[in-house]
Parts: structure tokens; C-alpha cells; sequence
């Protein structure tokens, strides 16, 4: 098999993966509060990423400089993303949040990449790209509630907007620094400065919090989001797009609104539309076409390849 697949199939593993956490998260907000939740998830993956990073590559540091762009990186990228996702859905409804956080995004990294990254846009990953694109909006917009772009959200929608702009600059922002260290180092760092740069943001939610009331079902959302959705699906996500390119990529976050939807009809008895079934296959034949593109017409392989 194509090592290419490997890195395809992991891409939609973790986007699938991180769908899936909107119904754990769902349930998890009920006991926390949102940022503390967010914070608790990044901060507690910080000394996992750390031993993980000394147990594989045996040591942990980086240079100064590198841990300034880090240092930027994770308070843009987790620090800043994070919450800006939290408000987002706060002052405006799901369904605009969902399109307007996930739909631009991939279209980003492939616009602004060249000032990153020498990576080629193919004629394939267009029109695949168009297919996802089109199967997202149907599985976004195929739900109950439907996209309303009235001033009482416009707030919401602009945070929502800029989370995909921002977001795929900080993708692609990590993308030469891979070129020097490991995705796990990378990761590793700019998770610990994304967490630090959100503690001061949780200081009045830890009072608010009854910890002797809490379950497994709390300590096991918890670890969810610690272990599986931060630290393998980071490495795994950010290893796998520095070999495929960010452009490719970050299409497969089109997964992220399809898996939200299954989880919501399997778990919480969500309904599935017609028009969310339609999305779903065009988004994965769009992901699939963009997958099949031949080696020699990927980017150059030192890079993306």
C-alpha cells in the first residue's frame, strides 16, 4: 500500500475523532466550564507530550528562537483558537458556527500556503476540494437548524470566520519548523505554551466546580480529551500533514461536522437527514479523489510529499 494512504487514513481518523468529541464535550460543559474544560485538556496532555517526547527521542529541548515561534504559534493556535471557538458558539447559532469555523479553512491554508510552504495546488485537490466543500455545507445546513446570517449573530459569525483564517495560518506556520523537528517535538512545545498562555483565563472557574461530585463518566471525558483528541491525535495530525501537505490536509477536517452528526444520531438520538446522507457521500468522494492523486503530481517531496 502507498505510505501516502497511511497518512490519509490518519487525517481522517483524528478529524473523526475530534467529531466525535462535540458530543463528549456536549456533556462534559454540563460540570465544567467551557474554557476550564478546554484547559484541563491541554494542560493535562502537557507532561504525557513530555514523557512521550523523551521516551522516543530521548531528549526534550529546543532552541531559544524555536521556542519563541513556538511560544507564538501555541498561544495563536490553542490559546487564542480555542477560545475564540467557545464564543463562537456562544453568539451565534450551531449551524454557523459549524459551516464558518470548518468550511473557509482548508481554502485558507491552500491560499495563503505559498507564503509558507512551496506547495503546489493540483487541478485533483480542486475539484476534490469543491466536492468536500459542497458535501459540508449539505451535512452543516441539512440539520434542523439552518444557516442565519441576521445581526443578532454577526459577532459569533466574524469569531467563527476568523478561526478558520487564523487557524490555517497557524497550521501552516508549524509546517517549516517540522522541517527541522519532529512533529511530536513541535507539538509538545506549542501545546505547553498554548496552555499556559489559557490559565489566566480560568481563574473564577475552579471555585465553581463541585470536584467530590465528579464521575467516571467526568474522569472519563477527561481522559478522552487528554489522551485520544490532544495527545495522539495531535502528533498524528500534524505528522501526517507535513507529509501529505497542509493545502490536502486540512480538507479532511471536512470530517469533523460528518462525525459530530453521527455521534449526535447514535448517542443522543439526533435526527439524520436525506440531505446530510447526500453530504456525506459527496464529502467522502471528494476525500477520497483528492487521496488518489499520484505521487508525481504532488508536491515537491521534500516538503509535502
Amino acid at each position: 500500500m502507498d505510505r501516502k494512504w497511511v497518512h490519509y487514513v490518519g487525517l481522517a481518523l483524528v478529524a473523526a475523532i475530534w467529531g466525535a468529541n462535540f458530543g463528549v464535550s456536549r456533556q462534559a460543559m454540563e460540570t465544567f466550564d467551557p474554557i476550564l474544560f478546554t484547559f484541563l485538556r491541554f494542560g493535562l496532555a502537557v507532561p504525557f507530550f513530555f514523557l512521550l517526547l523523551k521516551v522516543t527521542e530521548g531528549s526534550i529541548g529546543i532552541p531559544v528562537k524555536v521556542a519563541l515561534q513556538l511560544a507564538v504559534i501555541g498561544l495563536l493556535g490553542v490559546t487564542g483558537l480555542e477560545i475564540a471557538v467557545m464564543y463562537s458558539i456562544k453568539y451565534t447559532t450551531l449551524a454557523n458556527a459549524s459551516l464558518l469555523n470548518v468550511a473557509p479553512w482548508p481554502i485558507c491554508a491552500a491560499l495563503f500556503g505559498p507564503l509558507f510552504m512551496k506547495e503546489r495546488i493540483s487541478s485533483r485537490l480542486v475539484t476534490g476540494g469543491v466536492a468536500a466543500i459542497i458535501g459540508v455545507c449539505f451535512i452543516i445546513l441539512g440539520g434542523s437548524e439552518g444557516l442565519d446570517l441576521s445581526s443578532n449573530h454577526m459577532i459569533g459569525n466574524g469569531l467563527a470566520l476568523g478561526v478558520s483564517i487564523f487557524g490555517a495560518i497557524y497550521n501552516l506556520a508549524c509546517m517549516p519548523i517540522m522541517k527541522r523537528y519532529s512533529a511530536l517535538r513541535v507539538s509538545t512545545w506549542m501545546i505547553l505554551f498554548g496552555a499556559i498562555g489559557m490559565l489566566p483565563f480560568t481563574f473564577g472557574s475552579w471555585g465553581k466546580v463541585d470536584w467530590s461530585a465528579l464521575t467516571a463518566t467526568h474522569y472519563s471525558a477527561i481522559g478522552y480529551n487528554v489522551l485520544i483528541c490532544t495527545v495522539i491525535s495531535f502528533v498524528v495530525w500534524n505528522a501526517s500533514m507535513f507529509k501529505v501537505g497542509a493545502a490536502r490536509a486540512n480538507f479532511f477536517r471536512y470530517v469533523v461536522p460528518a462525525s459530530a452528526v453521527t455521534a449526535g444520531y447514535l448517542f443522543f438520538g439526533e435526527s439524520f437527514s436525506g440531505w446530510q446522507l447526500a453530504g456525506a457521500v459527496c464529502m467522502a468522494a471528494g476525500l477520497v479523489w483528492i487521496s488518489l492523486e499520484r505521487k508525481d503530481t504532488a508536491a515537491s517531496p521534500n516538503l509535502t510529499s
